[in-house]
């Protein structure tokens, strides 16, 4: 049986993978997303290249193994926000998002033990609560989201935020859409624990 591989060292993702009982290896890609963003304009198609591209990296060094690679970013009015890296720079994504409707672009790609490719794209949209700059640094302050893409965290008090969210797959917010994943895996004859 082929080895799971997560082409990833995001703690979310993986949380999320150990949730439906798999136990994957973790690999850093060593993908330079900076080129992507110069190279592709288009937030949906940045995600989606990025997603291939990771998995791609380390299928490369893992043939014969099963790799799942992952991008996620929000944006909004076309402007991409991905992971903010300071408080400052957390508290001022957040600014951009308050009182607004944004979409949360989740893309994975899977490479098969054959080197084919199994992709996904998960959409959500998340309208955010009209809040102060005040009220946004505090939320920083508590839940240092500087890691995560449009500045929040929804599985802890970002949740009070939002004043609504569409979503197919909820797990996508996190970071990897379980329920595209389950399907794939299950195409790729890897029996799912649970």
């Amino acid at each position: 049986m082929p080895k799971l591989i997560l082409a990833s060292t995001s703690k979310y993702r993986k949380a999320l993978l150990e949730r439906i009982g798999l136990s994957p290896e973790c690999i850093a890609p060593g993908v330079d997303e900076e080129a992507f963003k110069q190279e592709f304009s288009d937030p949906i198609e940045l995600a989606v290249k990025l997603a291939e591209a990771k998995a791609r990296a380390v299928a490369d060094r893992y043939p014969g193994e099963i790799v799942i690679g992952g991008d996620q970013l929000a944006t909004i009015h076309g402007r991409v926000l991905g992971k903010p890296g300071t408080v400052e720079a957390a508290v001022d994504q957040l600014e951009v998002l308050s009182g607004s409707t944004h979409t949360l672009v989740t893309a994975m790609s899977v490479v098969g033990p054959d080197g084919e490719v199994h992709s996904h794209l998960d959409l959500s949209y998340l309208t955010m609560r009209r809040l102060d700059r005040e009220a946004l640094q505090r939320y920083v302050e508590r839940d240092m989201p500087i890691d995560c893409a449009g500045s929040y965290k929804l599985e802890e008090a970002g949740i009070a935020l939002f004043e609504r969210i569409q979503a197919d797959d909820y797990n996508a917010i996190t970071g990897l859409p379980l329920l595209g994943l389950v399907k794939i895996l299950s195409q790729l004859s890897v029996v799912i624990p649970v």
